[in-house]
């Protein structure tokens, strides 16, 4: 998109705005101003990355072997222009001003995409004080300066989903995020992501019910319910009751309002806000679990309700249920080989992916670690071995599966024209322990340089030096206590 197809773009948005502003001219008009701050913020947003992207180098990247993902694996070229792809083939046109990147014996990939990460989270991922913390959300303690987004780049990821953690039965708000190292944590959200949220069940959202020492013990705070698998279905389907009745109040008051009568909104609950938008489908529940019984169990609630599973996470037993997640329209984002590390872990099988993947059920292969994430590409390898799953079909399970489990696939997770150039190449097959990152992408601009980041070592250790000695001087002469080393 160039600066002028954005400021188009921003005018018919505004048009839309505007009339829909007019419609619902009878709304409160606390919640109007709320919607303008809304909409505006993402206007802002859209308009500053798309001229962002307008001042992206071009790029040929040429000479490699591209694993394509959606269209096979051949050697040639991509053109990278504006932050998009413009071109893939054996022989392509170079643009006039685009730099070379001699790619000769190496692997380029898409950006490898991680569907559950923790991440860049300022402070605990888990707002555990309660059962349901759908009213708490990611997005809003997004740190952009943790060293394992950059970490994350060397390893070739250039999304992940992050995450809420697993302590609740209904958890909080997530989204998927891009590993534009040094820009804001606003910036780096995946614009125009379907956001989610982070269901959990098993040991960990009924571990708050049972404090240390065994039933009978006295814990130091009020044991939460729930305390047992039963409770954790019981929290989820009150939850949604409670969730469908605010609906339905929030349907009726608009039904009303278009009818022309002057109403006051019903009260805003951001605790089943969240859960209203999984009911309308315009979020997706991501759930933490381990055993087949609790799978099909979310599985009747969801369709008791009326919703959709986007993904089962970890899902270790889910090749004992696969044709019943695959009926249902459920993803699976799966470890490669972890197993027997917790109870519910103790039947998870190397094959796992592999056999879901053959029932028909869309599979990604996850971190949920900040270490594991920087070789995702070993992790896809696995799946060669352990089900004897193609080339293609391992590497889409960190690049093209993921992309479609997040309902992003229509910009990232593979390498075709009009997609976002999210890149990576490799100095060696990227299946295999010796593969090392080269470069990373991200809209068209590098992130991630092994060259420069190496050649560049010595000088930011002694800037490092530098700025340590300067603090030192900087402190004061009478010790940590301040004046006076007095403690005062």
């Amino acid at each position: 998109m160039n600066r002028m197809a954005a400021a188009r773009a921003l005018l018919v948005a505004h048009r839309v705005f505007a009339r829909s502003d007019q419609r619902s001219a009878c709304s409160h008009p606390l919640e109007n101003l709320r919607r303008r701050q809304r909409f505006w913020g993402l206007a802002a947003q859209t308009f500053l990355l798309a001229s962002a992207a307008l001042h992206a180098e071009s790029y040929v990247i040429q000479n490699a072997t591209v694993m394509t993902v959606a269209k096979g694996t051949f050697k040639g070229s991509v053109v990278v222009k504006d932050g998009k792809i413009a071109d893939v083939g054996e022989k392509v046109m170079v643009p006039q001003g685009a730099k070379i990147i001699d790619a000769s014996g190496q692997y380029l990939i898409p950006g490898i995409i991680d569907c559950h990460s923790h991440i860049a989270v300022d402070g605990g991922v888990n707002e555990g004080s309660v059962s349901v913390s759908s009213m708490v959300d990611i997005k809003d303690v997004l740190d952009p300066e943790a060293i394992a987004i950059y970490r994350a780049l060397a390893g070739g990821v250039t999304t992940a989903n992050i995450l809420h953690g697993s302590a609740n039965s209904i958890g909080g708000c997530t989204l998927p995020i891009k590993m534009r190292w040094g820009k804001t944590a606003q910036e780096m959200i995946f614009e125009g992501a379907t956001p989610g949220i982070k269901f959990a069940l098993g040991e960990n959202p009924k571990r708050a019910g049972n404090p240390q020492g065994g039933r009978g013990a006295v814990p130091a705070t009020p044991a939460r319910y729930p305390a047992t698998r039963m409770g954790v279905e019981d929290t989820i389907r009150e939850a949604f009751n409670e969730a469908k009745a605010y609906k339905a109040r929030w349907d009726d008051y608009k039904a009303r309002s278009e009818r022309g009568e002057k109403l006051l909104p019903p009260r805003k609950d951001l605790k089943l806000e969240s859960l209203k938008e999984v009911l309308e489908g315009t979020r997706y529940v991501h759930s933490h679990c381990y055993r087949a019984d609790e799978i099909l169990m979310l599985l009747r609630v969801a369709d008791d309700y009326g919703f959709k599973i986007r993904t089962f996470q970890h899902v270790l037993e889910g090749y004992k249920v696969a044709k019943e997640i695959a009926a249902h329209g459920a993803g699976a984002s799966t470890f490669s080989d972890w197993w027997a590390y917790k109870a519910e872990a103790f039947d998870a099988i190397p094959f796992n992916a592999a056999i879901m993947y053959k029932k028909g059920v869309l599979v990604s292969l996850n971190s949920d670690d900040a270490e594991l994430m920087r070789h995702l590409n070993t992790e896809a390898g696995k799946v060669m071995k352990y089900g004897g799953l193609t080339e293609t079909e391992a590497l889409a399970m960190v690049t093209l599966n993921p992309a479609k489990q997040l309902g992003i696939d229509n910009r990232v997770g593979s390498i075709e024209v009009g997609k976002d150039a999210d890149l990576v190449i490799y100095d060696k097959w990227p299946l295999s322990d010796y593969a090392k990152v080269q470069k990373v992408l991200i809209d068209g601009s590098i992130y991630f340089d092994r060259d420069q980041e190496v050649s560049s070592r010595a000088a930011k250790a002694a800037e490092k030096q530098k700025l340590i000695e300067k603090e030192k001087q900087a402190q004061p002469q009478g010790g940590r206590g301040g004046r006076g080393g007095r403690g005062q």
